[in-house]
């Protein structure tokens, strides 16, 4: 009898655990978007890829869109952020207003002095790690071109276990013209970070050929 109280035990045990909550399906993104310099002449572009983002996220899903400036590590840059209701109803109203912020922004933008990506890459892993989400993707839209104030401390390891980032409409810089090397070395540095820090890194230039296949 004894034996059979443990085996029973045990079983329901393993049946409990077996029974725990099912894993997330649904989808967080993050988009940064770069302020600095001439840059702020792309922000159409990046406003249109914001509203096929919305229009494709589901109820449940969850959007933040977030400047790149001076000092990105902080929730004051974070333009709108939205965890959906999952009443289709309710996630269309809040999407609306969702589009309503970021036009706001759009249209008051103005350029940033510095540059930090990395700030801001971390600012968007904190976010959409508490929002427990299935999926975590973060878009950057930049030139990946990192410039910080003095003092700024941004060499540290990345966590992305489980991220995919996409960097989006990399333009070449004046200099990159002179030595394509400088272009390549941007990519392939953030290429290696994110891959390091247990992430999945894409680049997509051709605006027009991004496919949602986190969808």
């Amino acid at each position: 009898m004894r034996k059979l109280i443990i085996t029973l035990t045990a079983t329901l045990t393993a049946g409990l655990a077996a029974c725990g909550e099912p894993p997330a399906t649904n989808t967080g993104v993050y988009m940064l978007i770069d302020t600095s310099g001439t840059y702020t002449k792309e922000i159409d572009q990046a406003q249109q890829i914001i509203n096929v983002i919305l229009a494709r996220l589901e109820p449940d899903d969850a959007f933040a869109v977030a400047r790149v400036d001076t000092g990105s590590f902080s929730e004051k840059d974070i333009v709108a952020k939205m965890h959906f209701d999952d009443r289709p109803s309710v996630a269309n109203q809040q999407k609306r207003q969702f589009r309503d912020r970021v036009d706001g922004f759009v249209k008051d933008v103005r350029p940033a002095s510095h540059t930090d990506i990395t700030g801001g890459v971390l600012q968007a892993s904190e976010f959409l790690t508490e929002k427990g989400t299935g999926k975590k993707i973060i878009f950057i839209f930049s030139d990946l071109k990192e410039d910080l104030p003095e003092g700024y401390v941004r060499d540290i390891p990345l966590t992305l276990d489980g991220f995919h980032v996409i960097a989006l409409n990399v333009t070449k810089l004046n200099s990159d013209n002179i030595d394509p090397r400088e272009y390549m070395n941007r990519l392939e540095d953030w290429q290696r970070r994110v891959e390091e820090g247990g992430g999945t890194w894409q680049v997509v230039n051709d605006l027009e050929r991004l496919e949602f296949s986190w969808r």
